[in-house]
């Protein structure tokens, strides 16, 4: 398959465009290389894909010297016509969309940014898909969709109409958005709400990021909600597990569980947690890091920050039953290669 896969640059776009390359498919790459974090680690992602700093210029291919089937293009979203252009002319099968201006926190200082990244950018894709016969769209979503859902595991037939931060009223909007698309013109498409993704070339906003380097140059790190949080952290090779076994199940219309608002009798459309389904308590998360380095952390206790929830526990059931998604890396050990990663990267 000729596979678009947006966001190539970030973490787990770079993770993704790597394994659907090495089981054989074609993969178009894109991203707009903001920065909103630290773009040499951007930019060290691509290079681990055959992609040079060099040779990139905005809406030109760049070949991976790498990986033979793999072009890279800098491009944003928002740029409807560029974009256009690139569908036109590439001629994809399937479209994964993973760009998007992320961060809860970040959403509090530069709304605009998440408007134009994650609204009228999605837009942009979905007219894309609509007129170049796209036989599946898969895209991000996220768990901040649930905002202060007290009921665990959280479940994608609870109602998610109350969104406590504006990164989450954009994701609800994307599922809303799909499913118009969906029922409209046929477009199967599949949103998967991610549940704190983690691993090597994850990203410099995130708690493990944080922490790890916090503690390594003797810092205190700072501990929300007085550290009385979970989350249901999942490892970032579970979740390309997971992305592609979806990518290869387009969804049908579905009439057999009308109560479920993630499924559509009459679209082409499905809604899907994708988590390790196992929370673990943030002070928990803490000692695993402090252990793989040695370090005892210093603890900053704060309070719970605006936008943030106390915990996250992810539903997977009807992924287990549908693609037999079962997330297998222990905290341990995906903090251990984390650790091992960044003690690589920055030569520590």
């Amino acid at each position: 398959m000729k596979i678009l896969v947006t966001g190539t640059a970030g973490f787990i776009g770079f993770h993704l465009a790597k394994a659907l390359l090495e089981r054989g498919e074609e993969v178009i790459g894109i991203d707009n290389i903001n920065d909103y974090y630290d773009v040499e680690l951007k930019y060290s992602r691509l290079a681990e894909m055959g992609i040079q700093r060099k040779d990139i210029v905005y809406n030109t291919s760049v070949r991976s010297s790498k990986y033979p089937n793999y072009q890279f293009f800098q491009l944003d979203l928002a740029d409807k016509d560029k974009l256009e252009s690139l569908f036109a002319t590439q001629k994809f099968d399937k479209v994964i969309n993973l760009a998007a201006q992320a961060g809860v926190r970040y959403s509090l200082e530069n709304p605009q940014a998440y408007i134009d990244a994650n609204i009228t950018g999605f837009l942009n894709i979905l007219e894309c898909c609509r007129y170049n016969n796209i036989k599946h769209l898969v895209y991000a979503s996220s768990s901040s969709v649930y905002g202060n859902n007290s009921k665990m595991p959280l479940s994608t037939a609870d109602g998610v109409d109350h969104p406590i931060s504006l990164y989450a009223a954009t994701k609800k909007s994307n599922e809303l958005m799909a499913h118009t698309y969906s029922h409209l013109f046929g477009i199967p498409t599949t949103g998967l709400r991610f549940f704190t993704v983690y691993g090597p070339y994850g990203r410099p906003d995130m708690a493990l990021f944080l922490f790890t380097k916090a503690i390594l140059e003797g810092r205190p790190i700072q501990v929300f909600n007085n550290g009385e949080m979970k989350r249901d952290f999942t490892y970032v090779d579970d979740i390309v597990g997971g992305i592609t076994r979806v990518l290869d199940h387009p969804p049908l219309p579905d009439s057999t569980n009308l109560a479920d608002p993630s499924v559509s009798k009459t679209a082409p459309y499905k809604i899907y947690n994708i988590g390790n389904s196992s929370p673990v308590r943030l002070m928990d998360f803490i000692e695993a890091i402090e252990n793989k380095l040695g370090i005892k952390a210093k603890k900053e206790l704060l309070p719970m920050q605006q936008g943030d929830v106390p915990m996250t526990w992810a539903d997977t059931s009807d992924l287990q039953a549908n693609l037999d998604y079962r997330p297998d890396t222990p905290i341990k050990e995906g903090v251990g290669k984390f650790v091992d990663w960044y003690r690589t990267y920055y030569k520590i």
